[in-house]
């Protein structure tokens, strides 16, 4: 009953929308001021349904990064779905906190007529969750997080790309230049050391540079990593300084899950190597920065947009991998890359589409703390057996889970 009533009003907020905003596709962005403002639509549109969607961001697309990645994904989308008689009009809040500026934020877009609202950032769905109810008419989208999943609201909705997938090729290519260097006698065994920028201890984290380590040390055994954290998401100083840090201890390779170019460009300074996160980091490294991996939002942001212009309900918890087109990995830089690392990275890559190789594959063995948990636990995976990540088909929610502190790796 209650979706029938959705997709009446929304058909009636559509057919308003086509009369007060014509076939508006997007929206005149101002990240300084935080909200945009309708614009015209191009010319040679073709006619259709429009539906007005709200994103909150905790940054905006300066930093390069991750909300550099959310935009790319929505623009890629608005041309997708205008291709089908889909036009959007995006409404985007800039610089959002993880505080009660997103719950406002939320009402403020929910009041704004949005239909759909999406949530770019982890500390964004407590917030999210305090608004969704007040608006059932309208659906609430957290984007990498996982409470929307065991509400008791249809209205809101969990999404989360199979990251760990791109994290483990790009570990691939790290690893094959930390045995070049082994084979040409730049450095030992013992010195193939990556260093690693992490934002907090998650799971999410924890997963991404568990699965790059595990990627690298498949073509490189002798890798070893360490971890710094800088308790942010986004820092660009403090990941920076998390970067040199590891490289004067050390590390010839440094990669991250942090949301700025900073630890690519402190990479280079030192004279290290880097694997990236969300963009194409090259430009600012050249020297450094070997590729990046990311998730590509467009196809899940055509997925809702949609379903919602049709009236449809969507999946609560969503992901899709590499396989999907949701993870990605940026242009390889050919001019630093060990040699054969792209015929290596098309033979991974073909080895994850078949199902034959998963990134969390045995043996390992880890200890970790679980959400909530008093005690850590151990845990060991054998040889021939994997841990299935972010399995929502198998009952595992979208977001990453995997919180074990495997051998090889430290924490700093």
């Amino acid at each position: 009953m209650k979706k029938r009533l959705l997709a009446m009003l929304l058909a009636g907020a559509m057919i308003f929308g086509l009369a007060a905003c014509g076939n508006d596709q997007g929206t005149t962005e101002t990240p300084d001021a935080g909200e945009t403002t309708p614009a015209g639509t191009e010319s040679g549109a073709p006619e259709g349904k429009t539906v007005k969607v709200g994103l909150i961001c905790i940054g905006d697309e300066n930093d390069q990064g991750y909300t550099y990645n959310f935009i790319r994904g929505k623009e890629a989308a608005t041309e997708a779905l205008a291709a089908e008689g889909i036009n959007v009009e995006w409404v985007t809040k800039y610089n959002i906190g993880e505080d009660s500026t997103c719950e406002d934020a939320n009402i403020e877009l929910a009041e704004a007529g949005c239909q759909l609202i999406i949530n770019n950032s982890y500390g964004f769905e407590d917030y999210m969750l305090k608004v969704a109810p007040d608006y059932p008419e309208i659906e609430f989208i957290a984007c990498t997080n996982l409470n929307s999943t065991f509400d008791d609201l249809d209205n809101t909705h969990n999404a989360f790309a199979n990251i760990h997938e791109g994290r483990y090729l790009a570990g691939v290519a790290g690893g094959m230049k930390l045995q070049q260097m082994i084979d040409e006698g730049t450095i030992t065994e013992d010195q193939a050391v990556i260093g690693y920028v992490g934002a907090y201890p998650y799971a999410e984290v924890i997963s991404g540079f568990t699965a790059f380590y595990l990627g690298a040390r498949s073509v490189c055994p002798s890798a070893t990593m360490k971890v710094k954290y800088v308790n942010s998401w986004s820092n660009a100083t403090e990941e920076a300084n998390a970067a040199s840090a590891l490289a004067d201890e050390g590390c010839v390779l440094i990669s991250q899950h942090s949301d700025n170019t900073t630890p690519a460009t402190a990479a280079q300074a030192a004279g290290v190597f880097h694997c990236g996160y969300n963009n194409d980091m090259t430009e600012v490294a050249p020297e450094a920065s070997l590729i990046s991996c990311r998730i590509d939002w467009s196809p899940y942001f055509q997925y809702a947009i949609k379903a919602v212009a049709n009236g449809e309900s969507f999946d609560q918890d969503w992901t899709a991998g590499y396989g999907d087109g949701s993870v990605a990995l940026t242009t390889l830089n050919e001019a630093i890359a060990a040699p054969g690392t792209a015929e290596k990275l098309a033979e991974v890559e073909a080895a994850l589409a078949d199902g034959s190789l998963h990134p969390f594959d045995g043996p390992w063995t880890g200890t970790g703390l679980a959400f909530g948990a008093e005690e850590p636990d151990t845990k060991t995976m054998p040889e021939g057996e994997y841990f299935a990540e972010s399995d929502v088909a198998g009952g595992m929610t979208s977001a990453p889970s995997f919180y074990w502190i495997i051998e090889g790796i430290t924490e700093e």
